[in-house]
């Protein structure tokens, strides 16, 4: 029996450039730092290596691994961080060779030696496997095995370690089955399923409160990514996009904040030439502030984290009538159809290809806009079926192993193909559909099974090794 998963946990606020590597680690080391308390005391540690493997070392420094794990043990969290000290906090370390450990014990830490890509080597539960272990000057004191699953989520190696109380929502939905049937007996939107749901973590009010509050970190991720030239980290020297597009759709106007900028694109043409361009700067911009180890609203993943961003920008900018009541509507069903591929399939592309990323994001976003614009229960789930279902097989091969190419454009054809699949589901009539919701999670977890693991999150295939680059350090 599955526990039930919060909408919230799916779509939550993060740092970039990746949930899986970035994100899953820093929670990681931070488990890390609490154990480690509970095992002695702080000023007896005196050592503190790392090891990655698998998918984790293959891509680690592109993803920033290295990165997360190291301020993770210095006790920063990636929620709160001013994310633009993050690269030169890393740096520092990495230099005077020395990591605060909590941010109270410096300890002597050598970069090359003390953190290690096992490039060769691979943990069996997952690909995404990390060890830590701390010294005093004699013996171990500690040693911790974690797996980063997807979505900044993090087990550890013993299955005793991650064991909890299930919660039980009042109407547990594992299935799409279980949400269609759910809402036809009580004769709710799924967005109304969702939130009375969510009642087994939070009030009614909290809930529209957070959603509301990631609305507003999806605008400001958004408006500093249309408003932030120059090239992004890391090595291949991608530059920039979405400022010189907002540039083009709006001239030099600047404005002082998200919704100044928001309703200066409300007043631009509705035709589907300008409506496409924005669409694609919203995209652009949020995984652009991601590659940079930008703030960003993961959803599910920060790969992905684009997509939901910019198919709720379209809706607020040139659908009517998009009410704050609607866009938690809109949060709450994407993050409960996430639900369903983390506990059916997976989310990491690690396990499964980007299909797990941009296609899972595509998915939520689908759905999501359906139930904004009133559909019915079959058509939300039939939206995110279709979304999907155009993704089966997608693979994850990044340049460098970095967040960047292709994955920021992929995130605009994620966007792209959410808001078709929703078209398409509304004006389906309701018993049409062949292929269901459930049908398509289990085919895509088929495919993840299937796939080569060379096409999962490695660099070692697709366009991975057909664009040569010469790398330099982030």
């Amino acid at each position: 029996m599955y526990s039930s998963i919060s909408a919230f946990d799916m779509i939550k606020i993060g740092v970039g450039p990746s949930s899986s590597h970035t994100m899953g680690p820093w929670n990681a080391a931070l488990l890390f730092l609490a154990s480690l308390k509970q095992k002695a005391p702080l000023s007896s540690v005196q050592r503190v290596q790392i090891s990655l493997y698998g998918s984790l070392a293959k891509t680690g420094k592109g993803h920033g691994t290295d990165v997360a794990t190291l301020l993770g043990l210095c006790g920063y969290d990636f929620r709160t961080i001013d994310t633009q000290t993050i690269l030169p906090t890393f740096e520092q370390i990495k230099q005077q060779r020395l990591l605060t450990l909590a941010g109270t014990i410096p300890i002597v830490f050598n970069y090359e030696e003390d953190l290690l890509f096992l490039n060769k080597q691979q943990l069996p539960f997952h690909p995404n496997g990390m060890n830590i272990r701390a010294f005093n000057a004699e013996e171990l004191l500690i040693e911790k095995t974690y797996f980063s699953v997807g979505g900044g989520f993090v087990v550890e190696e013993h299955p005793e370690a991650n064991i909890k109380l299930p919660i039980v929502t009042p109407y547990p939905c594992h299935s799409a089955h279980e949400i269609l049937t759910n809402c036809q007996q009580l004769g709710w939107r799924v967005s109304e399923l969702v939130k009375h749901n969510e009642t087994a973590w939070q009030s009614h009010e909290a809930v529209h409160n957070q959603a509301l509050a990631i609305w507003q970190e999806i605008k400001w991720c958004a408006f500093r990514g249309a408003y932030t030239h120059g090239i992004l980290p890391g090595g291949l020297n991608v530059k920039r996009r979405a400022a010189a597009l907002n540039q083009q759709l709006l001239g030099n106007r600047t404005f002082n904040n998200p919704d100044e900028w928001l309703d200066a694109v409300q007043q631009t043409s509705p035709d589907f030439g300008n409506v496409n361009h924005w669409i694609s700067c919203f995209a652009l911009a949020v995984n652009e502030e991601n590659a940079a180890f930008g703030r960003v609203v993961t959803s599910p993943t920060n790969g992905a984290a684009g997509v939901m961003p910019a198919v709720l920008l379209y809706a607020y900018c040139f659908l009517k009538h998009t009410s704050a009541e609607k866009i938690t509507d809109f949060i709450v069903t994407a993050g409960e159809i996430g639900t369903l591929f983390k506990k059916n399939a997976t989310i990491s592309a690690a396990m499964g290809g980007c299909q797990a990323e941009i296609g899972v994001s595509s998915a939520m976003s689908a759905a999501a806009l359906t139930d904004m614009q009133g559909g019915t229960p079959e058509q939300v789930l039939s939206a995110a079926e279709i979304a999907m279902e155009h993704h089966l097989g997608l693979t994850c091969d990044p340049v460098g192993g970095l967040v960047q190419i292709p994955c920021i454009e992929r995130n605009t054809m994620g966007a792209m193909k959410a808001i078709t699949a929703s078209n398409l589901a509304l004006v389906n009539q309701t018993g049409d559909a062949k292929v269901s919701l459930d049908s398509v999670i289990a085919t895509m977890w088929q495919t993840a099974l299937d796939m080569n693991h060379k096409y999962k999150e490695t660099s070692e295939a697709g366009l991975a090794i057909q664009i040569s680059v010469g790398l330099a350090e982030c």
